[in-house]
């Protein structure tokens, strides 16, 4: 409603400004030209900012300005973001808008189902596919959670390609006879390769390109309950201090923390902790809050317990918890650090829109939506902030692909 009310303040304000203009350019001799530089560039910046509003969905030829400086800034002061050398409005404090690219990728790939996508060291999307599986009611045994075509062997096509940032063309690809069935991917700041299977109920920690992974979590195709055992894993989170977090994920209902070596550290909930989670599909942290948030999908909400990367200190108490009607069933998650945000999207849940949400988790709130989509998967930010990716996954290679937008 709030936003509501400051879009129509700034139409009032351009219609304004338009009738100033037109009613006194006679009697004044008052043109565009004529007012000074600063106001100029802010009747500028509200109209392309109108336009974006009008068409949030895809980039212009230039950045937009922040809605709230736009409406904050002082035409006449020297601190309202504009100088002569710039053109768009600068704010620390803005939150960025996830602009879709459009014609990204440039070519058309035929891909199996994109179930994760992460970003490497170099900017680089890199995509976890199933090539030729499928996940249906006849993947798995109801009964004990055993997957039915162990001996099909694995997938014998790469199952895993780097993108060109640019252009989304394949750079590389690896990850042949290795898996099973493909579900979490995550790509640490030193490059390794962090990967789950829900088929072979493991989860591993790889260098890139490499066969014989560095950390194995679970036992091989024996679905398990114990903290030697994982039951149809689906993401990994990694921190900068290199513990790890795996979410445990259909079966189980828990997260497990790890220290760098692999050692179980804690499991998440554990009495007397109350966080009754159902299905957690996707992790990420926010380590400045010390926060893992945790897209827990049936209960159609976000959830962000303390992480204790930095103490014990929190852990146990009571998760933020972001669940608001239209968020629906959520399936990925990826944090934004500099921010303290979390970027999310859902599936398709009822008559709900499924698209992108951008959540608060220090407020507990939903602060943006975005983008559309039919059954996204995935989503990644980059380590530089400035670019996020969305996956999507379908019966068809038309629906599984990958979406590329700007963080702006």
């Amino acid at each position: 409603m709030v936003r509501i009310y400051w879009t129509l303040g700034v139409l009032a304000l351009v219609y304004r400004a338009d009738n100033v203009l037109g009613n006194h350019l006679s009697s004044h001799q008052l043109t565009y030209d004529n007012l000074p530089l600063s106001q100029r560039r802010f009747f500028k910046n509200v109209r392309a900012l109108l336009e974006k509003r009008l068409n949030p969905n895809v980039v212009a030829d230039s950045d937009w300005p922040s809605f709230d400086n736009v409406l904050n800034s002082d035409m006449n002061s020297p601190h309202n973001g504009f100088t002569d050398n710039d053109n768009i409005i600068k704010s620390p404090t803005a939150v960025p808008t996830p602009v879709l690219v459009e014609n990204w990728p440039k070519i058309a790939h035929s891909f199996g189902q994109v179930t994760a996508v992460s970003i490497d060291p170099y900017g680089n999307p890199v995509i976890f596919h199933r090539a030729d599986r499928f996940w249906d009611s006849n993947t798995f045994n109801e009964t004990n959670n055993v997957f039915y075509y162990i001996e099909k062997g694995p997938i014998k096509e790469s199952t895993i390609y780097t993108l060109d940032a640019k252009t989304g063309n394949i750079l590389s690809g690896w990850g042949n006879n290795m898996f099973y069935l493909p579900h979490g991917l995550t790509i640490d700041t030193h490059g390794n390769y962090w990967i789950t299977d829900v088929a072979m109920h493991q989860a591993f920690k790889f260098r890139a390109s490499e066969s014989q992974p560095l950390i194995t979590i679970g036992t091989r195709f024996r679905p398990g309950s114990t903290i030697k055992h994982l039951c149809k894993p689906t993401s990994i989170a990694v921190a900068t201090t290199g513990e790890f977090f795996v979410a445990d994920g259909y079966c189980n209902q828990r997260i497990l923390k790890f220290n760098a070596a692999g050692r179980l550290l804690r499991v998440i909930p554990q009495p007397p902790e109350f966080l009754s989670l159902q299905v957690p599909h996707a992790i990420t942290l926010l380590e400045h809050l010390d926060l893992l948030c945790i897209a827990d999908r049936e209960n159609m909400r976000v959830v962000c317990p303390k992480a204790g990367l930095k103490s014990s200190k929190g852990e146990g108490q009571p998760a933020a918890t972001i669940q608001e009607p239209d968020l629906g069933r959520v399936f990925g998650v990826a944090g934004y650090n500099d921010k303290d945000i979390v970027y999310a999207v859902n599936g398709p849940t009822s008559m709900l829109p499924v698209r992108g949400f951008t959540i608060n988790p220090k407020s507990e709130t939903i602060i943006g939506h975005w983008g559309k989509f039919k059954n996204p998967h995935s989503i990644a930010v980059s380590s530089n902030n400035l670019t996020l990716y969305v996956t999507e996954i379908g019966s068809g290679y038309q629906a599984n692909r990958i979406w590329k937008y700007v963080l702006v």
